[in-house]
């Protein structure tokens, strides 16, 4: 299945994630009947599948959706692709960018198809470092390219507004393949995304 905005809700998971959210509010201490929070536990309902949507999507799927032959082999690269995703320890989300490249080996893929596949793995419950490996892994196997790229930078509120609390932190993960593996053109990829790697 393609990645796709949910449009309706599947009406029973709405109903019983509701009446969950709903015991989860009473057990906080607050009143779930109240005017202000009536309506809350279906949106959050609503609100957690559409969070969680990419469990719906096929990210190799997408790729091929708009795969083409083409006789190149330069870098291609889309950067700063917003990114939202809900860690799965604490359910709290993280967001920031992920930087994606490629060496084509004889195919290509729409460009958007790229942002899609990023998508397709950050609605979901994550760390950040098997998102960025699942990103790589499946334009690896969908494209079959001479090297694949993943950088992403996120700010984690589950370290910003609980435990450590540290504001201002940045986490930085990468994945490598084929040619991107050697310093050359790693270095190349990493100044033209404006990346810093220790």
């Amino acid at each position: 299945m393609a990645y796709r905005k949910i449009e309706e809700y599947d009406q029973d998971i709405t109903l019983q994630l509701a009446e969950n959210y709903k015991s989860s509010i009473a057990l906080l201490g607050e009143d779930p009947e109240r005017e202000g929070l009536a309506k809350t536990p279906e949106r959050i309902a609503k609100a957690m599948q559409f969070l969680t949507q990419g469990y719906q999507a096929d990210a190799r799927a997408i790729l091929n959706s708009a795969k083409f032959h083409e006789d190149v082999s330069e870098m291609i690269i889309v950067k700063d692709i917003e990114l939202y995703s809900m860690c799965e320890h604490h359910m709290l989300p993280f967001y920031g960018k992920a930087h994606v490249a490629y060496i084509p080996n004889g195919w290509i893929t729409g460009l958007s198809k790229l942002a899609r596949v990023v998508d397709v793995y950050s609605r979901r419950l994550q760390v950040q470092e098997r998102l960025t490996t699942q990103i790589l892994d499946a334009i690896k196997d969908t494209l079959d390219p001479l090297g694949v790229a993943v950088i992403i930078e996120a700010s984690h509120l589950c370290m910003m507004m609980r435990g450590v609390q540290k504001q201002n932190s940045v986490t930085t993960t990468s994945a490598f393949s084929g040619e991107f593996e050697k310093y050359p053109t790693r270095n190349e990829f990493l100044k033209l995304v404006g990346a810093k790697l220790s």
